[in-house]
């Protein structure tokens, strides 16, 4: 009977029977179990179990990761444990298997007796259901959900192992945009290629998630080197800006990036989290299309940036803001052919504020118009004080360029100060062809016929360039001042990027202008190359109205080149206390200007040139340079790796000291990121200030 009652359990298809010997090998499984995997019984019998099946650890309901090999070896009662078979083939199948060691009386264990049944279709199912908790259904990447989990269990794990974890934030920049006048099929479509842009772009090196909307993330473990991450930010900046294919129609969009590290900007989810959140914020406020390191001035950031555009309503009601000129030099004769008009801030309290700080600000409102408009008008005005073979320069924003009242008012700006239309140039960046194309080409087209010039501005910079050149009829291209400042450096391919610009220019019949020289060194190179018209500050600074008409008046319409044999990067001012170590000595001490290279320091009497120091910029960065000049309480040193960009002006060494060495070099806890740090990280000298030896320093 009992024989009987089991065939009739196998032949039902409720389940079926297994067995196995005590070497694991399986000696025994129902005859519909084997048909039902497409095997012969000599390809099944015989064989170890672990050879044949495995535990799944997709299984999102599988408590143990116990591979099977070890449960069969503890001789662990199975129940219902989720097993795979052919996992080497396109179609696996899952069971659930059950079963009990058999021991006998005297202890001898006999192999497992067991019953199994097949769960594949319900298996599956549960795997779309756990993967559509995860993933987001559009893209394919991990949603919000699980991207909040890997964070979680990476930043736990990484910390008491005292490693890295870089988070980056991104928006996509002029989306919704798309979305809007396409429609939300297409922007599903445009989110799609994003996605797989941006698989593309990281590989293997972290895991990608889309939030919600347009808001992706990255997950980066073990990455801390800036310059890095810096490069891997540009790298995508500039792959999402790339025009995209959507349902016929080209789209085009850009992106903003925030970064922020673990240890050093955060040590939970929460508070890494934010830090990018407030660096993507900067990175869009500073013009979007850039990224953002955090750091700890940004926290304020959004108070600031309303603080700014009231500021800039009122410059503008009270006529503060004003317009200078940088002349454009033709090479041949050092004659001036034409100047572009520059918008110059002096806010009463903060100084100068430089136009990329504040024109993004505008672009954020309906400023940008007023603004714009207003720059037009004031610069054709004072054109009219010029020689009539004398150009004007303006730059035109891709928002003001896209107002239906834009081609109206050039055309009032011409006609009430009388200037010639020829004489008007408009400098446009590639971001004017986002969106419609055909309202962009009716823009263009009525432009040309007012007779107005219009110029490429940043050429050499974006992805499709060329593609431009085909459906805008522009007059001139200029040679964008990032190629000028590397075009003397040997293994940069700067020197043949302006060649080749200047080639096409010459073949398509249009002017090219070089920006951005400020050395003989590149004057030469890009002479040689070529280059017809120069615009940087070899010749002249932009310099005010007034300056110009004296120029006039005294009858000089010409300027000699005149700066340094060679060019150095930019050095910037500033004023920034920081520390200055040398041995076992801590100095305080003042930094006044700063580059890549090095910097100029006040407040160290007597150094000798050619001492080795290591300035402490505050925030873990460490910078270890060489004195090699020094006068008085000023010096002058040289860094033994160049700092690198934080993507907004700035400049950051490329690695920091963790906050886990500084907390165990006695560093107070209120100089490090917010966070639980493990006892066992702090050492002996948790709590007490860095022993330095006290030193009498004379300051200036």
């Amino acid at each position: 009977m009992r024989r009987e009652v089991l065939d009739d359990f196998e032949q039902a298809g409720i389940g079926w029977i297994w067995a196995s010997d005590a070497e694991g090998r399986l000696i025994y499984l129902s005859e519909r179990a084997i048909q039902s995997l497409g095997r012969e019984p000599s390809a099944m019998l015989g064989k170890p179990l672990v050879e044949l099946f495995e535990v799944d650890r997709s299984n999102p309901d599988e408590k143990s990761d116990r591979p099977l090999n070890f449960q069969l070896s503890a001789r662990n009662k199975l129940s219902d444990l989720v097993v795979k078979f052919g996992a080497d083939t396109d179609r696996p199948k899952w069971w659930a298997l059950s079963g009990h060691p058999k021991v006998s009386e005297d202890g001898t264990f006999h192999g497992y007796r067991g019953s199994a049944k097949d769960i594949t279709l319900e298996f599956q199912r549960k795997l779309e259901d756990s993967r559509a908790a995860e993933f987001d259904a559009l893209t394919g990447l991990a949603n919000r959900h699980r991207m909040d989990r890997r964070l979680d269990s990476t930043l736990a794990a990484y910390k008491s192992a005292k490693r890295s974890c870089a988070l980056l934030m991104m928006d996509l920049d002029k989306f919704k945009y798309v979305n809007d006048t396409m429609g939300h099929p297409a922007g599903d479509d445009l989110l799609r290629q994003v996605g797989d842009r941006l698989r593309s772009v990281i590989g293997n090196r972290g895991e990608i998630g889309r939030l919600g909307g347009d808001e992706f993330q990255v997950i980066l473990p073990d990455m801390d080197d800036r310059g890095e991450l810096g490069e891997l930010s540009d790298k995508i900046i500039q792959m999402l800006s790339s025009p995209y294919q959507v349902e016929g129609k080209r789209a085009i969009i850009g992106a903003s990036v925030g970064v922020s590290i673990a240890p050093y900007d955060g040590l939970e989810r929460d508070e890494l989290t934010r830090s990018a959140d407030l660096a993507l914020y900067a990175a869009k406020n500073g013009g979007r299309g850039m990224y953002r390191f955090y750091s700890a001035e940004l926290k304020d950031v959004e108070q600031e940036r309303q603080i700014m555009l009231d500021d800039l309503r009122e410059a503008m009601e009270n006529e503060t803001l004003k317009l200078h000129y940088q002349p454009v030099v033709r090479t041949s004769d050092n004659s001036i052919v034409g100047f572009e008009a520059l918008m110059r801030w002096e806010h009463p309290e903060k100084g100068n504020i430089p136009p990329n700080h504040f024109i993004p600000v505008a672009e954020d409102s309906d400023l940008i118009n007023r603004l714009g408009e207003w720059a037009i008008r004031r610069a054709c005005e004072d054109a009219t004080a010029w020689p009539e073979t004398v150009r004007i320069a303006v730059n035109v924003s891709a928002k003001q360029f896209a107002n239906k009242t834009f081609v109206a008012g050039v055309t009032q700006a011409l006609e009430a100060t009388g200037l010639d239309p020829d004489r008007l140039e408009l400098e446009l960046t590639e971001t004017v062809f986002v969106g419609d194309l055909e309202t962009t080409e009716k823009t263009f087209a009525e432009l040309k016929r007012i007779g107005v010039r219009l110029a490429l501005d940043d050429f050499g910079t974006g992805y499709s360039s060329l593609s431009y050149l085909r459906s805008a009829p522009f007059d001139k291209l200029k040679v964008d001042k990032s190629f000028v400042d590397s075009c003397t450096q040997k293994d940069q391919n700067s020197a043949k990027i302006i060649s080749a610009i200047i080639g096409l220019s010459n073949a398509l019949g249009m002017d090219v202008t070089v920006e951005g020289v400020e050395a003989f060194d590149q004057f030469d190179l890009v002479c040689k190359k070529g280059a017809k018209y120069i615009q940087g500050w070899i010749y002249s600074k932009a310099r005010p109205q007034a300056e110009i008409l004296d120029e006039i008046a005294n009858g000089g319409f010409k300027i000699k080149p005149s700066g340094p044999d060679q060019y150095r990067p930019e050095r910037r001012s500033v004023f920034r206390r920081i520390g200055v170590i040398h041995e076992d000595h801590r100095y305080e001490a003042v930094m006044r200007d700063l580059s890549k290279t090095g910097s100029r320091i006040e407040g160290l009497v007597g150094v000798p040139v050619g001492t080795g120091l290591v300035l402490d910029l505050g925030g873990g960065q460490l910078a270890v340079c060489e004195v090699r000049r020094s006068e008085d309480s000023t010096i002058g040193v040289e860094f033994e790796n160049p700092l690198i960009s934080d993507g907004s002006g700035g400049l950051c060494t490329r690695h920091r000291v963790s906050p886990y060495v500084l907390a165990a070099a006695g560093m107070p806890l209120t100089s490090l990121p917010p966070g639980n740090y493990p006892d066992s990280m702090l050492g002996s000298g948790s709590g007490s200030q860095p022993q330095f030896m006290q030193v009498t320093v004379q300051r200036s």
